[in-house]
């Protein structure tokens, strides 16, 4: 296996809410208890979502909204769009500020996307979360606290990544992103033990690999040809 190289994130805005305007409130998807609101975007959408689960286990934040943007950061809509926007909420700036800043420590060396070393290969996410918060939790369907191998990587990689990821450990697929997604990438959420979303999580990124190294390995000509 290539060793993998860090693609590191980058927040291209931050910006706190104090008292949300209520019926802006409201249209975000705040409950009743939800006064205060972070605005995060990021040039990775894959690495915030993690983060924001994050910042659930570290304070009285709610993940309210997040969305990735069409085509992803390459062709942002503005300087400080990224290509995601997410939304914590809570019921003082003071928890708000507490998310904010776990969720920024989360992508300071922690949640990235990554490369193949020396290889032209796009990035990809093959990241592990050994305890999920209440954010990823229900999107997956599994308990709050439960491993998440969150894997995500361009069309054919993913579904070649997903493949090998399921056969290598006792891990099963919780939710699975065909594509193409908003960034025109793909792939899916596994479950099981924290040693088999570890081993799963090397197996796709297995698979990305065999797929930089050898694209058209399936074009293989048949014993016998139709006509």
């Amino acid at each position: 296996m290539t060793t993998l190289r860090p693609v590191p994130p980058r927040l291209t805005s931050v910006r706190l809410l104090e008292r949300i305007e209520p019926s802006l409130g409201r249209a975000l998807g705040c409950g009743e208890r939800h006064v205060s609101v972070g605005l995060v975007t990021c040039d990775q959408d894959d690495s915030l979502y993690a983060a924001l689960d994050h910042a659930t286990k570290f304070a009285d934040v709610d993940v309210v909204y997040a969305k990735s943007f069409y085509a992803g950061a390459a062709h942002a809509s503005g300087p400080f769009s990224g290509e995601v926007l997410g939304a914590l909420a809570g019921p003082d700036p003071d928890q708000v500020k507490e998310g904010l800043w776990a969720l920024r420590e989360a992508l300071t060396g922690r949640v990235h996307f990554v490369t193949l070393d020396a290889t032209t290969a796009p990035a990809f996410f093959p990241h592990v979360i050994e305890e999920t918060g209440r954010y990823l939790a229900p999107l997956a369907g599994v308990a709050v606290g439960s491993p998440l191998a969150y894997l995500i990587a361009p069309p054919t990689e993913a579904l070649i990544g997903l493949d090998a990821a399921l056969k290598s450990a006792d891990v099963r697929l919780a939710r699975f992103f065909g594509p193409p997604t908003e960034t025109n990438f793909a792939g899916g959420y596994l479950t099981g033990s924290v040693a088999d979303v570890h081993a799963a999580a090397r197996a796709f990124s297995e698979g990305v690999e065999s797929v930089v190294r050898a694209p058209l390995a399936g074009l293989v000509r048949p014993e016998r040809e139709r006509r």
